[in-house]
């Protein structure tokens, strides 16, 4: 198994059922108002792509894979010193999940998209990103997930 997944080996169920639940919820925050899930709530102007489901799907793995490294185990450490990389990764999560939110939405029903290029431009410029966007967001959670994975490992020098 890769050094870098290798903690998810020691993670008890209670971490694996945080991992679980905050991925769903991840994946419908995103599904739902975009409306990659159908819904009474909110609507799409354009069709849902075909790689707008695996994206969800995959944004709410590793979401779910984020938050739950969050969870700690074991004692308290004796002093409350922040972990490397702990900031740099929560930032990348959080865009990662952002941007995949934009990556999935219909480009005509962004209003901050329709602000800035209108129309015509969301569908010309816009919806050619969005491919684009969903592999960014894709990468740049799998790099605060590594970040956080490997602070697991690692031993913190007093």
């Amino acid at each position: 198994m890769n050094t870098t997944l290798a903690p998810l080996r020691t993670w008890s169920r209670r971490r694996w059922a945080l991992a679980a639940a905050s991925g769903l919820v991840i994946a419908f925050l995103v599904a739902l108002p975009t409306a990659v899930i159908p819904n009474p709530i909110f609507g799409r102007a354009i069709e849902v792509t075909w790689w707008s489901y695996p994206v969800v799907v995959i944004t709410g793995i590793l979401g779910g894979l984020l938050v739950a490294t969050y969870l700690r185990e074991g004692p308290a450490p004796e002093v409350d010193a922040p972990e490397a990389g702990s900031d740099r990764a929560s930032k990348l999560g959080a865009a990662g999940t952002l941007i995949s939110f934009f990556a999935v939405g219909c480009p005509v029903c962004n209003k901050l998209v329709l602000i800035a290029l209108g129309a015509t431009g969301a569908v010309t410029w816009f919806a050619p990103l969005q491919p684009i966007l969903a592999l960014l967001s894709v990468v740049l959670m799998i790099i605060a997930l590594r970040i956080r994975l490997r602070n697991e490992t690692s031993c913190q020098i007093a």
